[in-house]
């Protein structure tokens, strides 16, 4: 870590480089499933509503991933806060 950059840059930095990996990783795998037609400069719309289709289906996939693990963080937080209050109930 740069000595010069404190806690929040480096968290926003990473941040950041997560985002342009997350986009180029998209960006392939749409490009790669959608892009058929090299005999020509335009996109046909097939390939057009292909790309559209792939991003939609790729964000809520993210976003439904994200909420099973916010889901999931939650359950782990209470059952961490029960056994720590069941372990000090314990010791009174």
């Amino acid at each position: 870590m740069n000595p010069s950059m404190s806690l929040d840059d480096n968290d926003q930095m990473k941040s950041f480089k997560d985002f342009l990996s997350s986009y180029n990783k998209l960006s392939e795998l749409c490009f790669t499933d959608c892009i058929w037609d090299f005999t020509t400069r335009s996109v046909k719309p097939a390939e057009d509503q292909c790309s559209q289709n792939c991003l939609e289906k790729y964000m809520k996939m993210n976003q439904r991933i994200s909420q099973r693990f916010a889901e999931y963080q939650m359950i782990a937080n209470e059952s961490a806060i029960a056994a720590a209050q069941k372990v000090g109930g314990a010791s009174s």
